[in-house]
C-alpha cells in the first residue's frame, strides 16, 4: 500500500504501467531506431515497441509461456497506447520470429536510455540528507555505488553451449550453459546502472573492466578484494569516481604516513612495470614528499579493523581497505567502514533478480544466443523499472527503500497486471 499512499504510483502505474512510465515509449522508438530495427510492415500486429514491452513481461512472469503472458498484459498494453485492441494475440512461434527480428543490441540501447541512479543527485549540505535522496544511497556526496557479478543458466541447447560455455568440465559439469553478468549497482536502491554481459569463460574481472570508465565523479565505487587489479584500480582512479576497495591478502602496503584517525597512507605500486627495487625508490620518494607519477604510483589510504566472529571465540576477520579518499576530514573510518558494509546491498539487487523476479532455480527461456542476451538485458530492464517503483515510493514518505518489500511489490505489480488485462480495452476509457 506504501507505494500508492505514498502519492507517487497510481493504482495502474503499479502494474504493467510500471514498465511503461520506467521505459517511456520515446525511449524504446529510439532505441529500435538508432538499431534499425524498424518495422517491416505498417500493418503488422507484432511492431518491435510491442515486441520489446511483450519482452520485458515475459520477466514479469516467467512461469508463463508466451500465449499466457500475451493473453494476461495486452489489456495494460492497450491502455498504455503499446497494443491495437483490434489485434488478435500473436502466436509463440510468431513471438519468437518477432524476438529475432528485433534482436539483442535494442534492449541494450534501452537500458543505457532508462538504467540510472534512482536515490537521487547529489546536493550542497555535505552529510545532510538532501531533499529527494533515497535513505542509504550517499555517504556524504559519494553515491554509495557497488560492482559484483552473478551467473544466469541457460537452456541447454547446442547453439547456448558454444556461445556460452559451461561450468567445470566432465562429470562436474554444469547441467546448463551460464552467461556471466557484472554490474554497477546504486547500493542503497539496488538499482543497475551499467552492465556487461559475457560468456562463462569471461572472467568478473574481465567484464568490470569494461565498466570502470563509466563511472562518474559524484560516486562511491565498493568492491570486495577479488576485483583489485593494478590496471583495474588504475582505471577506476582514473574517472574521478571516489574508491573504497577491500585489499587482497597478498597485497604489500608500505606505511607512508600514519594519519591522526590511525589510518595510515600507502604506495600502490604497478607490479608489471618495475622491479622490486624500484617499487622500494618510488615508496622512499613517497615518504620524503617528492611527487610520485601516476605510471610509477597510486597513493591511497588504508584502514584496518576486525569483524567480531559470531562464536566470540576471538578469531575475528581483519578487514583491510583501501580508498582513494586521502583526507580524514572528508570520510572518518568508521563512515568508510560502514560505507563498504553497503557493498552487500548488490548482493541483495542480485538475490532480488535470481530468486524472486525469476524464481528460484530457474533456467532463462531463450534457446538461440542473440535471444539469451536480449533476454538478459530486459532482465535487467524490468528489474530496474521495479526498484524505481519502489525508491520513488520511499523517498516520498522517507523510509529507507529497504523497508518496502520487493517480494511484495512484485506480487501486486503481477496481480494487478494479470486484472487489469481481464477488462475489455473500450472498458478502460
Amino acid at each position: 500500500m506504501l507505494l500508492v499512499d505514498a502519492g507517487v504510483a497510481l493504482p495502474d502505474q503499479v502494474s504493467l504501467g510500471v514498465l511503461v512510465t520506467a521505459v517511456p515509449r520515446d525511449a524504446v522508438d529510439e532505441a529500435i531506431t538508432v538499431c534499425g530495427a524498424g518495422a517491416r510492415r505498417s500493418d503488422g500486429k507484432l511492431p518491435p515497441h510491442v515486441v520489446a514491452y511483450l519482452t520485458m513481461a515475459l520477466c514479469l512472469f516467467p512461469d508463463d509461456d508466451y500465449a499466457e503472458v500475451v493473453t494476461k498484459v495486452t489489456g495494460s498494453l492497450d491502455r498504455w497506447g503499446c497494443w491495437n485492441a483490434s489485434w488478435t494475440p500473436p502466436t509463440s512461434s510468431a513471438i519468437t520470429q518477432a524476438r529475432k527480428r528485433l534482436g539483442p543490441t535494442v534492449f541494450r540501447e534501452i537500458f543505457e536510455r532508462v538504467c540510472g541512479p534512482a536515490g537521487g543527485e547529489a546536493g550542497p549540505m555535505a552529510g545532510m540528507l538532501a531533499a529527494g535522496r533515497a535513505r542509504g544511497a550517499w555517504l556524504r556526496d559519494w553515491r554509495l555505488v557497488a560492482i559484483d557479478g552473478f551467473e544466469a543458466d541457460l537452456p541447454d541447447s547446442e547453439a547456448n553451449a558454444a556461445e556460452f560455455g559451461y561450468a567445470g568440465t566432465g562429470e562436474g559439469r554444469s547441467a546448463f550453459p551460464k552467461a556471466r553478468v557484472v554490474t554497477l549497482t546504486e547500493c542503497g536502491t539496488h538499482a543497475f546502472l551499467a552492465a556487461e554481459i559475457g560468456t562463462y569463460a569471461m572472467s568478473e574481472k574481465a567484464l568490470a573492466g569494461k565498466l570502470y570508465p563509466r563511472l562518474r565523479a559524484d560516486e562511491l565505487l565498493t568492491a570486495d578484494r577479488n576485483f583489485y587489479s593494478w590496471p583495474a584500480w588504475e582505471t577506476a582512479a582514473a574517472t574521478g569516481a571516489a574508491l573504497l576497495w577491500r585489499a587482497p591478502t597478498q597485497l604489500e602496503l608500505p606505511v607512508v604516513r600514519v594519519l591522526a584517525d590511525g589510518t595510515y597512507l600507502t604506495m600502490l605500486n604497478n607490479p608489471k612495470t618495475h622491479k622490486r627495487e624500484r617499487r622500494d625508490r618510488v615508496t622512499a620518494a613517497a615518504r620524503a614528499g617528492h611527487t610520485i607519477h601516476p605510471s610509477d604510483g597510486q597513493w591511497a589510504r588504508v584502514i584496518e579493523y576486525d569483524v567480531p566472529d559470531r562464536a566470540g571465540n576471538g578469531t575475528g576477520e581483519v578487514i583491510t581497505l583501501l580508498t582513494t579518499i586521502l583526507d580524514p576530514a572528508h570520510a572518518h573510518p568508521d563512515e568508510l567502514a560502514g560505507a563498504y558494509h553497503q557493498r552487500w546491498e548488490h548482493e541483495t539487487g542480485n538475490d532480488q533478480l535470481k530468486t524472486h523476479l525469476r524464481g528460484p532455480g530457474r533456467v532463462l527461456r531463450s534457446r538461440l544466443p542473440e535471444l539469451a542476451y536480449q533476454e538478459i538485458w530486459a532482465w535487467l530492464i524490468t528489474h530496474h523499472a521495479i526498484t524505481t517503483l519502489i525508491t520513488q515510493a520511499a523517498t516520498a514518505a522517507d523510509p529507507d527503500p529497504d523497508r518496502i518489500s520487493y517480494t511484495q511489490t512484485l506480487r501486486l505489480i503481477r496481480r494487478t497486471a494479470t486484472g487489469t488485462a481481464d477488462i475489455p480495452p473500450s472498458g478502460l476509457d
